[in-house]
């Protein structure tokens, strides 16, 4: 069983389907920001099960959430632990905008704000389960098993086709073309919860959660 107090941070899933299986692909309703809790770890969860949208020229892509990661104000391995720059803006703006920022300059991972204006905090996207547009993103990542396709923070945003332009976009907006929509949140039991990856600082934290068994999930993949 999940450690309980995941429960206090999402209660309602209890109420959820049993199955992986049997929670549907349809895409749901956009994301308002009214609907984004307002703690880190609240929002974490409250994001799997639900989808990252991109609408472009070339067609929709569309993944469904099945692994992230919580930065906390005030924890070091979080971006703005040092305060607001112009490279980490993006994480002090109110919850529900789009903070991406390049990786040892080799991948661009895509983070969504999660505190009110001026608090400096995010959930990393880790791994989509791909729904929509795979044609897509098999072209954007040719040779690659379709679960492998955002099997990963730098993998999803090239599978989605979502570039650096995309940093301090607000995801709640009805215009803007990256977008949230509502899913079907997994049920608690077949969240995991365990350290994130490739953190130096506060490595010990448990701030990690993905779907326990989803073929989807990045390594390590937790039992």
């Amino acid at each position: 069983m999940p450690p309980p107090r995941l429960r206090a941070y999402h209660p309602f899933l209890l109420m959820v389907p049993k199955r992986i299986q049997d929670i549907p692909n349809a895409l749901g309703s956009r994301l308002r920001r009214r609907d984004l809790p307002q703690e880190t770890v609240a929002q974490a969860l409250f994001l799997l099960g639900g989808f990252l949208v991109h609408e472009t020229p070339q067609g929709r892509c569309a993944g469904r959430i099945v692994e992230v990661e919580a930065y906390l104000p005030h924890d070091r391995a979080c971006h703005a632990f040092h305060g607001r720059t112009n490279r980490n803006g993006s994480l002090f703006l109110a919850r529900g905008h789009a903070y991406v920022h390049w990786c040892y300059g080799l991948h661009l991972l895509i983070n969504i704000s999660a505190g009110p204006q001026g608090v400096g905090t995010g959930v990393l996207l880790r791994a989509l389960e791909p729904v929509l547009g795979l044609e897509l993103m098999r072209r954007r990542r040719p040779g690659v098993h379709d679960r492998d396709l955002a099997r990963g923070p730098g993998c999803l945003t090239r599978a989605l086709g979502i570039g650096p332009e995309w940093d301090g976009r607000d995801l709640c907006d009805v215009r803007s073309p990256l977008w949230l929509a509502r899913g079907v949140p997994y049920p608690l039991s077949r969240i995991v919860r365990t350290p994130r990856v490739g953190v130096r600082q506060d490595a010990e934290r448990h701030l990690r959660f993905c779907v326990r068994g989803h073929p989807c999930v990045s390594r390590p993949t937790p039992r």
